[in-house]
């Protein structure tokens, strides 16, 4: 197996789309509010991220009002 399949097949899919439709907030938005680029919001939200700061989650949990295991979910 390749690095970048590797990459792809950690079997964790983040739901950050879902969960900013459920709460009409745009990616922008959450950007501003965590502190996050907006490049690297999306690089988690499009499954592309290969760590996340736990600092980075946190925040981004707390705008949402959500819990880890609501955005980042097994994709098995």
């Amino acid at each position: 197996m390749t690095p970048a399949e590797e990459d792809e097949a950690t079997g964790i899919h983040c739901r950050l789309d879902e969960l900013l439709a459920e709460r009409g907030m745009t990616l922008a938005r959450l950007s501003e509010l965590v502190g996050v680029s907006v490049v690297n919001l999306s690089i988690l939200k499009n499954d592309r991220a290969r760590a996340i700061r736990y600092s980075t989650l946190s925040a981004i949990c707390r705008v949402l009002d959500c819990e880890v295991g609501e955005l980042l979910v097994r994709a098995d």
